[in-house]
């Protein structure tokens, strides 16, 4: 007997720690005093500092809780209404109905999602807050009715019959008798709506734009690295959510205690509580809304025709400050999206997207000036083009800057512990260390078709922009290799994190993070191969269906500002393509002085420029998406 109640206790103790110890360390972490999110490094309150500072994540949290109240609101109306009135349908009907009702939640979300995007599209909607609210409200109301429905048959048929019999209007009969007895699945169902609403990623990505975004998209568009400000986030979405369910669950016991007492709680103290609520969480929007406010923006109308400017970047890839700069300086609101990767923007512009700035890389600006998407620059507008560093002029894939103006740039490289890795079987074998068994089950694979590619290719002494099959056949072998016989994790940006903390001891990575890993671990350093890597950039440019091109050409020239680039690299920890900024933070008392990774190798004859080759490309993901089922 004994050993079945420790059993069922060690099991519970086991399932607790499963399910809490990963909020728990969220929450520990959310007050940590570094970067890192392995390594806790003494206590501190900044990530909430900057979680309350950080516009972007303040309209996230306003427009995730103002869509998730309106949405369950109105669907747990609609919903409650709509069962109700099932239950009083013909049997046909009734199962005509509820199976249409399973059909969006039995449905994989990504094809309600792409149904409701095309929708839109065909009725010539703008994409942002409406349609996502739109969207939420449609998918949370079969959640309510599906919660609902189990109490209504559970319920007397004949009790709404026998109210209006005494003299209650049907009206009446289903507000005072009908609801208050199915409250508790009205209740379930409104818990479930926000629940939903709250945490859906896969349709609101897909049904929104123009700036709009809510917490579950903006965490997932952190490609770049992942901010630390999330833990504060959830921490404090963690609270908000305990408190509620405590408001739920308890204060119904309390009035039933209360009630047994003869003692009952006055209706007045639930409506002083629920006041209180509504105000606290009417504050907290008013602030997060308030947050957003801009200057006057009849200067910036007169000038430019417009008081709005759409900028399209990668995730955590702007210090937040220099776009607060920007609108206080032209009187502007900046609407900022960000993406994960190229061919995602690339979609959204072939969709009709319509964006004043986007941030795309190098290959992928080659296909858009290639399939004209793009409008040339006003170099008159931009007289700070004149500040950008050698290395990033005269790039192949726009060698005259007519239609992109350099962002960041870096380089690829071999991130490795210093007392691990010895420097001269780098210096000798090249990429070809990752083939080296005496670092078997020590080394990190970056999930990335084309870095993957140009390092085989490029340890085969093969250029990474062939597109021979053989070459490719040979490099895809090549990996294969790697994965069978050197038993390699394959990452992406827990890569970071993961070489912080020493966990392995050689990866693939791109220079600014190794930049970053090696100010934060100094038994790391940076090598770049012999055989040559790729020398990337990620560029402003100006889709030809800008709706305000010359703010556009403002933007880029206020972005190549000393200071507004000096913050930008600071923050990011990439290479800034402003020639003075990048002096100076490499130079003496520079935040990456001695940091080998920061400054990018120039001129180096079998370094390469990604170029965009369709046939390669294909070639090049089929094989990969092999290589990763081989590991």
């Amino acid at each position: 007997m004994k050993d079945r109640k420790f059993s069922r206790r060690l099991i519970l103790a086991l399932v607790l720690v499963f399910f809490y110890f990963p909020i728990l360390y969220m929450l520990v972490f959310s007050f940590n005093g570094s970067r890192s999110l392995t390594s806790f490094d003494g206590f501190s309150l900044q990530w909430y500092t900057k979680m309350f500072h950080d516009r972007n994540m303040m309209e996230a949290i306003y427009y995730t809780l103002v869509t998730a109240i309106i949405a369950t609101f109105v669907s747990t109306i609609v919903g409650t209404i709509t069962a109700i009135g099932l239950s009083k349908s013909k049997r046909i009907v009734k199962e005509v109905v509820q199976q249409i009702n399973d059909l969006p939640i039995m449905n994989p979300e990504i094809v309600t999602a792409v149904g409701l995007m095309l929708f839109y599209v065909s009725m010539k909607m703008e994409k942002g807050f409406l349609t996502m609210l739109l969207a939420h409200i449609a998918f949370c109301t079969p959640y309510v009715i599906l919660s609902v429905m189990p109490k209504l048959r559970s319920l007397d048929p004949n009790l709404a019959e026998a109210a209006m019999d005494l003299g209650a209007k049907p009206s009446q009969a289903m507000w005072k008798v009908i609801v208050p007895q199915i409250m508790p699945g009205i209740v379930s169902g409104a818990l479930i709506a926000f629940t939903m609403s709250f945490d859906d990623f896969t349709i609101s990505y897909f049904v929104t734009g123009n700036g709009v975004k809510n917490i579950s998209t903006l965490v997932w568009t952190m490609s770049k690295r992942i901010n630390p400000s999330i833990n504060s986030l959830s921490t404090i979405i963690v609270l908000m959510i305990t408190i509620t369910l405590l408001i739920v669950n308890v204060l119904p016991v309390v009035r039933e205690k209360a009630k047994k007492k003869n003692k009952p709680i006055s209706n007045r103290v639930f409506g002083v509580i629920g006041v209180c609520i509504a105000l606290v969480f009417s504050g907290i929007l008013y602030g997060l809304k308030g947050g957003m406010s801009t200057n006057s923006p009849q200067d910036a109308i007169a000038k430019y025709g417009s008081d709005t400017l759409k900028v399209y970047n990668w995730g955590e890839y702007i210090d937040p400050e220099v776009n607060d700069a920007f609108e206080k300086q032209f009187g502007v609101k900046v609407i900022y999206d960000t993406f994960d990767s190229n061919e995602l923007m690339y979609t959204k512009l072939q969709g009709g997207e319509s964006y004043d700035v986007l941030v795309p890389s190098d290959y992928m600006i080659q296909r858009l000036i290639g399939e004209d998407y793009l409008q040339p620059l006003d170099k008159r507008m931009i007289p700070n083009i004149a500040v950008l560093a050698d290395g990033v002029k005269g790039l192949s894939y726009d060698p005259d800057n007519t239609y992109s103006v350099p962002y960041f740039w870096g380089t690829v490289g071999i991130v490795y512990n210093k007392n691990n890795i010895d420097k001269k079987d780098l210096e000798k074998e090249g990429w070809n260390i990752f083939l080296d068994q005496k670092y078997k089950g020590h080394i990190y694979m970056y999930d990335s078709e084309r870095d993957s590619f140009m390092m085989a290719l490029k340890a085969l002494g093969y250029s990474m922009n062939t597109d021979d099959e053989a070459q490719l056949q040979q490099a895809y072998e090549w990996l294969v290799k790697v994965v069978d016989t050197m038993n390699p994790e394959i990452v992406t940006d827990e890569v970071i994190d993961a070489m912080i903390n020493g966990n392995k001891d050689m990866a693939l990575v791109y220079s600014g993070d190794a930049a970053y890993i090696l100010s934060e671990n100094e038994e790391m350093a940076y090598y770049m191969p012999s055989e040559g890597t790729n020398l990337w950039s990620d560029a402003m440019v100006i889709p030809k269906n800008a709706k305000n091109p010359k703010l556009a050409n403002e933007y880029i020239n206020f972005i190549l500002e000393y200071e507004n680039s000096m913050k930008n690299s600071v923050f990011v920890g990439y290479a800034s393509s402003n020639g003075e900024v990048l002096d100076t933070l490499s130079g003496e008392g520079g935040d990456f002085e001695g940091n080998e990774a920061y400054l990018p190798r120039v001129g180096y004859p079998k370094d390469e420029i990604f170029e965009f080759n369709e046939k390669a490309k294909k070639i090049m993901s089929n094989l990969w998406t092999k290589v990763k089922i081989a590991n």
